[in-house]
């Protein structure tokens, strides 16, 4: 019963598969929560840099900082691109992906060249496979990623455009919406449009404006928010795609599981089918048998 035996072996196969992408969704579950509210905590921050930038920018109009001038000068477009270090999470970074070489083609189209920053081995690899130009890279952050490991590749891109080398740098990332759904988006962190520079309404509905005491000096307190608010933005952007990354793996997981549980129910009615066949077949060699003799 040969047969048999190689059906044995495939149910006993799919069973250990379904036990690893069992195992690997209730991991996603918890790192999935702890992402989320990873996430939803580097909002505020955010947000605040955002509001305190703005009403600086306000009270001080004579002052441009370099990141809110654009550099049509420039033939070179820089490209933050954002995604997992690991696969096995559905479509995720394949769709952040299409949407990079989309844009990529649109500025070759242009008449500029390109360069970025890889931020995930599977950016990284990609970047590499079309042969585009990586300026530097970020990999294995962990499942608790810093701001200090993040400055140092980013701020090449960042100062290639405060010294007028590049026209603009874009970030790529998968935005999550929710569970189920997550979202590509690759958007314009540089230069700083004047709509994401606008400060938050107060309570009252009313928009304040506010006198500052500046030490050392105006210039030198927006430069440096800007800048924080700049990283905030690719901090943000990382925190999301680890959200999306672990409900992706998660629903990826799930349906793997449930896939294989599918298959093994399909082998093991063949596997009884089979053995009930040799069953039936043997009992008619014995009543053949009987009755010849």
């Amino acid at each position: 019963m040969a047969a048999g035996k190689e059906i044995r072996g495939k149910i006993k196969s799919f069973e250990n598969t379904r036990k690893i992408t069992k195992a690997m969704e209730m991991v996603s579950v918890a790192k999935m929560r702890k992402a989320q509210e990873r996430m939803r905590a580097a909002r505020p921050y955010a947000d605040k840099i955002r509001n305190l930038a703005a009403n600086l920018a306000k009270a001080t109009p004579e002052y441009k900082h370099p990141f809110m001038v654009k550099n049509e000068a420039a033939k070179t477009a820089g490209f933050i691109l954002v995604t997992t270090d690991k696969g096995l999470c559905g479509g995720l970074n394949t769709n952040v992906l299409r949407a990079v070489t989309s844009k990529l083609k649109e500025v070759e189209a242009s008449g500029q060249k390109s360069e970025a920053v890889a931020i995930g081995n599977k950016g990284l690899g990609f970047l590499n496979r079309i042969g585009a130009k990586v300026v530097s890279h970020a990999t294995h952050l962990g499942d608790k990623p810093t701001l200090d490991k993040l400055i140092g590749p980013v701020k090449v891109l960042l100062d290639a455009y405060a010294e007028g080398k590049l026209s603009a740098v874009y970030l790529c990332y998968t935005r999550f919406i929710n569970t189920i759904k997550q979202e590509p988006v690759v958007m314009q962190l540089l230069p700083l449009s004047p709509e994401s520079m606008v400060a938050d309404k107060a309570p009252d509905g009313q928009a304040h404006s506010w006198d500052y005491l500046y030490e050392p000096d105006a210039n030198t307190v927006i430069d440096e928010l800007l800048v924080r608010y700049t990283e905030a933005l690719v901090f943000q952007a990382l925190a999301e795609n680890m959200a999306s990354e672990h409900s992706a793996r998660m629903v990826a997981m799930k349906a793997a599981t449930d896939n294989a549980g599918n298959l093994i129910g399909e082998l093991k009615l063949i596997y009884n089918r089979t053995r009930q066949a040799a069953i039936t077949k043997e009992l008619s060699e014995i009543v053949a048998g009987a009755a010849a003799v």
